[in-house]
């Protein structure tokens, strides 16, 4: 199989995880791997009153650091560009309470970070 399969197949997998944790937490999922021009967002969700785009990180091990920090200002910056069509193709007022939240898979452990940036 093709590295790049093996990648999907991998991200899809680790998203699946954090869907289900997100589930668990008392987040409806609305959507996985939005995808437009501008860019993707792993899981859009609701919490409460809150739309949560959320971004999937996971790192096999630490030696590459903690996979949160993988969600660069350039990725953070093409999310936000990503959910602003969402909310634009959706119809969502500007008073739609909105969160950016990561999840951060290190191995088997999941953490998650509300409002993240």
């Amino acid at each position: 199989m093709p590295q790049p399969q093996n990648k999907r197949k991998t991200g899809s997998h680790y998203e699946e995880l954090a869907a289900n944790y997100l589930k668990r937490q008392g987040y409806e999922i609305l959507e996985r791997n939005y995808r437009d021009r501008l860019g993707e967002i792993d899981i859009i969700a609701m919490e409460g009153k809150y739309l949560v785009f959320a971004e999937v990180k996971y790192r096999r091990n630490l030696k590459s650091g903690y996979p949160e920090e993988a969600v660069s200002a350039r990725k953070q910056q093409r999310i936000r560009h990503t959910a602003s069509w969402y909310l634009y193709r959706h119809g969502c007022s500007e008073e739609t309470p909105c969160r950016f939240d990561v999840v951060s898979i290190a191995g088997d452990n999941i953490c998650l970070f509300r409002d993240a940036f």
